[in-house]
């Protein structure tokens, strides 16, 4: 049986909410010298690799090792990777269209629109979705049952986020598939591995909580609310709307899973 440290939790809060404050006060820093806003992207996963190793290094002494080491790891591979693959697949581009389209509309100074309609509200974001990953380093007992599925679930995920990506890339990188609309590999599964994949690494980090009933009621709301996101919100449902008059997206739509995967429809 796991027990846990409210105390220490509460206390640690505060100071993960400043990390991740901090890398985006960082990070708007950069987009004004560059003079783009979608550098912000790659400071998500930043972000939540710094508040990870924050968490590790306050929770000590406090919880499992085993499971802070895990935990940190686990979040820091998961983010870095993210960061990596967004620089690279922006570099040399302008500032992102959904960036661009909403500072247009900005009612005075763009840049400060930006701040708060991005960068502070994706450091809220990151510190309500790390909640798991900062509960871990106060559970006690080692690493059991439900934590060993959710780094199997984490490991799921993973696969299937850096898969489709690299397959993505690699398709996109030929001049003969311009146009086109990339349907397969896993891409024939889902319309949307990345998300899913994503999915999967976070309900894989809440589970590692869930040894304890008290934390892991506690820290619910992230996979929640990242699912919403990557489903409902700037995921999946934002990204449908800009392909829905691509040619040949409406028969892929038809023959392949929105979300989970499953074999593709004839």
């Amino acid at each position: 049986m796991s027990g846990f440290s409210w105390a220490a939790f509460a206390q640690g809060l505060a100071p993960c909410a400043g990390a991740a404050l901090a890398v985006m006060l960082a990070t708007f820093a950069v987009g004004l010298y560059k003079g783009v806003h979608r550098v912000v992207d790659v400071a998500w996963g930043i972000a939540f690799t710094v508040v990870a190793l924050v968490s590790y290094v306050l929770s000590a002494g406090e919880g499992d090792d085993g499971r802070r080491l895990l935990v940190a790891v686990l979040t820091a591979v998961w983010g870095l990777r993210l960061a990596v693959h967004i620089a690279r697949r922006g570099r040399g581009h302008g500032e992102d269209p959904r960036y661009a389209s909403m500072l247009a509309e900005a009612p005075g100074n763009p840049d400060l629109y930006a701040l708060r309609k991005v960068y502070l509200l994706q450091g809220a974001l990151v510190w309500v979705i790390s909640l798991p990953v900062q509960a871990a380093g106060y559970l006690t007992g080692p690493v059991a049952g439900w934590g060993w599925a959710g780094a199997g679930l984490w490991a799921v995920g993973l696969l299937f986020e850096g898969v489709g990506d690299h397959q993505l890339a690699r398709f996109k990188a030929d001049p003969a598939n311009h146009g086109k609309i990339m349907d397969r590999g896993l891409w024939a599964w889902t319309r949307h591995p990345n998300y899913f994949g994503d999915f999967c690494v976070w309900w894989g980090l809440f589970l590692i909580v869930c040894q304890a009933p008290g934390p892991a009621a506690a820290t619910l709301v992230s996979p929640v609310l990242m699912s919403f996101l990557l489903i409902g919100g700037s995921g999946k449902a934002l990204l449908e709307r800009h392909m829905a008059e691509r040619p040949g997206f409406a028969a892929y739509r038809s023959r392949t899973s929105g979300f989970l995967p499953r074999p593709p429809r004839r």
